[in-house]
């Protein structure tokens, strides 16, 4: 069978200057918002920049967002690692069962994690007022540093434990054979084998996690943290917006210096094997640790996924509906969550086609460079895409109000499009990488065959190629709906006055302390943020159960 990359180069024409061009004009309106941002950043005085850099408070938040993005990846590896190693090559009692529950508390938001947990271990808490009539008058503190890397923690592991597990499944299982017959004892084999197969899939995964750590909003917040993306929000909300242009410009290099150090940290060999026996079943007997074993999975996804359950359900029971009305749950909340989403993941595979298939089709070093430039939305935090277009609106306003003949344009600041458009910045590239990989497993004579019975490269297009990648263009819609449906920071600094989403509810309700307000809209973004693992899952075929 021909590889991908071979069916790539069987095209050795150009791409056509029509759709190079296309790619290049969403490229660069995916890259030209954030100009906004260093303009903005760049026009301050140098006095005024240096008092800011000098501030104590932006010396704290440089180290605790370091701290926090570190604690969490480590974490994150310490737990993801060992699971994924449990629930494929060890005989852990319904190894199968855990493999998927341990990948669900990617579905949770890790805000809504975070208020169950303040609800749960907090100060009068719910886990104290049980634990009252023993005598225990205070828990640990669940605010602050601890309290915010545990609750990503839970949340972000299972993309190390995802990627791990999916190295492990293709594992040459005859390497750990072969270490046995020198005599090496499990922790010998899985330390000098196992794991260096697996590290660039925990690098990968764990670069996943800092990212996500470091560009998390809402639970740094709710812990009363202050980091990176709080710090810009209320800077912003108080009319600092210089301030947290600065920030977010700090924000950014520390994403990128992550992205370098995952490149720095990805080792250029690995131990390979054919790969033939990878999913073929346990090979380690865990002997006596095989039933204490599963105390490791059970106790991460109990802390995951039934604290906020158990929150949510003592809630619901126990909700007062007339306490506050105006947070009462409406039907348009979810109707503008799905409304937003849906044109959003539109938007988003329309213009991920010509980027994706460009890309995939035709060694171009500027259709490569068109494609990778998408991916910066995906890795600049939701608070700094969000602040960078709310200063391209405001500019663009503020031109208008200047110049008389343009007051026919049309507003952009707090409007629907606006919104879209920063979701599919955010997240085009989920769909660009999902019809990208259809479009590399289309055999190109099939294409070609059809041109030599005389049809445009459009009409081909459309009767040949579009058909064979419908899956990567619906799974790709999928994704990016879903993961917009549970989009915080861009939400709140975009969307217009009185548009309420799900996610502003759960954050309107939280803020108030009004937390029964949060509990329809929560489960339903948890329903939502299932069907979003169920599309990772099925993506990855049956050996990724």
């Amino acid at each position: 069978m021909r590889s991908l990359l071979s069916r790539r180069r069987e095209t050795t024409d150009g791409p056509p200057l029509g759709l190079l061009l296309l790619s290049g004009v969403i490229a660069v309106g995916v890259l030209f918002p954030l100009t906004y941002l260093v303009f903005e950043a760049i026009t301050v005085d140098t006095g005024r920049l240096w008092e800011m850099l000098a501030r104590p408070q932006t010396a704290t938040i440089i180290t605790n967002s370091l701290l926090l993005m570190t604690g969490v990846t480590v974490l994150s590896a310490l737990i993801g690692v060992p699971l994924a190693w449990l629930t494929v090559q060890t005989d852990l009692p319904f190894r199968r069962f855990w493999s998927v529950i341990v990948a669900l508390p990617l579905v949770v938001p890790s805000y809504i994690g975070a208020f169950a947990f303040v609800s749960a271990f907090g100060p009068q808490g719910e886990f104290q007022s049980i634990l009252e009539p023993l005598g225990i008058q205070q828990l640990p503190e669940i605010y602050g540093l601890p309290g915010a890397t545990l609750v990503i923690t839970l949340y972000t592991y299972p993309y190390v434990y995802l990627t791990a597990r999916a190295a492990l499944l293709s594992f040459d299982t005859t390497l750990l054979d072969a270490a046995r017959t020198l005599n090496h004892d499990t922790w010998a084999a899985f330390r000098r084998v196992t794991l260096p197969q697996v590290r660039p899939a925990v690098v990968a995964g764990g670069l996943l996690a800092a990212l996500y750590a470091v560009s998390d909003f809402g639970t740094p917040a709710i812990m009363q943290l202050p980091v990176f993306t709080q710090q810009i929000f209320l800077e912003y909300r108080s009319f600092g917006r210089d301030y947290a242009a600065f920030l977010s410009l700090q924000l950014l290099v520390i994403v990128l210096a992550v992205i370098v150090l995952e490149w720095w940290a990805r080792p250029d060999r690995t131990v390979q094997g054919d790969g033939s026996e990878g999913s073929s079943g346990p090979v380690v007997e865990l002997g006596r640790w095989r039933w204490p074993a599963t105390l490791l999975p059970a106790g991460v996804t109990a802390l995951a996924l039934l604290v906020p359950l158990w929150i949510l359900g003592l809630w619901l029971v126990t909700a007062d509906p007339d306490a506050r009305p105006s947070l009462a749950f409406e039907l348009e909340y979810a109707v503008n969550s799905v409304m937003v989403a849906g044109a959003a993941a539109l938007v988003a595979v329309l213009v991920a086609l010509p980027i994706a298939y460009v890309a995939a089709r035709y060694d171009s070093p500027l259709s490569t460079i068109f494609e990778r430039s998408t991916y910066v939305g995906f890795a600049v935090p939701g608070i700094v895409l969000g602040l960078a277009l709310v200063s391209f609106a405001t500019s663009y306003e503020e031109t208008i109000r200047q110049m008389d003949g343009l007051t026919a344009l049309p507003a952009l600041y707090q409007t629907i499009p606006l919104l879209v458009f920063a979701y599919v910045i955010r997240f085009m590239p989920q769909a660009v990488g999902s019809i990208r990989t259809t479009t590399l497993q289309v055999d190109t004579k099939l294409v070609e065959a059809a041109r030599t019975l005389g049809e445009t490269p459009l009409r081909t297009f459309r009767k040949v190629t579009l058909p064979l990648i419908a899956p990567g263009v619906t799974a790709g819609a999928a994704l990016v709906f879903l993961t917009t449906m549970k989009e915080l920071p861009a939400t709140l600094l975009l969307r217009p006055t009185g548009f309420e989403t799900l996610v502003t509810i759960i954050w309107k309700a939280q803020g108030e302390a009004f937390f029964q307000y949060a509990v329809i809209p929560s489960l339903l973004l948890l329903v939502v943020s299932g069907l979003s693992l169920l599309v990772l899952l099925s993506q990855g075929g049956r050996e990724g159960l």
